[in-house]
């Protein structure tokens, strides 16, 4: 998207994104709508500012995942979240195709959740950008201000976590 981009195409571009990121990161559909709606006014605010030859895609990732680190430290937030619903898993992915399949995909779904969970914040943050968004290893580095390196090293330990859990093994 170019330098003459709406803000109404920004935001069709990068709300879906945005939103899943969000409720990925914080597990609280309540606190990621909020976060996410922040986001989006800071892309808003941005555009207004038009700035020329600006690469949309990494600039909102960076923000969304600074916000979602930003929400999780505030002391209030971990008050309230005692008390909040969780998140609703079916809402990250696609129903299945009959009965069967629907209970399989959310027993599967439940079984990675609580794994993606155990996670550390860092691993969670490397694997929904890689494995999710699609962004390259390099891309994540990048985004999360880490060494190549670094980042293929919580890749590669969130991967062999969940295959673990998924496995039954420790």
């Amino acid at each position: 998207m170019g330098a003459g981009t709406s803000y109404e195409e920004l935001d069709n571009a990068q709300r879906p994104r945005v939103e899943r990121l969000c409720r990925l990161l914080l597990a609280d559909a309540h606190e990621a709508q909020d976060v996410a709606q922040e986001v989006l006014i800071k892309l808003f605010r941005a555009q207004q500012a038009r700035h020329a030859g600006m690469a949309w895609d990494p600039w909102v990732t960076r923000v969304t995942v600074n916000a979602c680190r930003d929400r999780r430290r505030s002391a209030w937030w971990r008050r309230l979240r005692d008390g909040r619903a969780p998140l609703i898993e079916e809402h990250l992915t696609g129903p299945g195709s009959s009965p069967e399949d629907a209970l399989v995909a959310a027993e599967t779904r439940h079984r990675i959740w609580a794994a993606f969970r155990h996670l550390s914040r860092r691993q969670q943050e490397v694997f929904a950008l890689r494995h999710v968004e699609g962004f390259s290893t390099a891309e994540v580095a990048e985004t999360l201000d880490l060494s190549t390196g670094s980042a293929k090293r919580h890749l590669f330990r969130a991967v062999q976590r969940l295959r673990d859990a998924l496995q039954g093994t420790p």
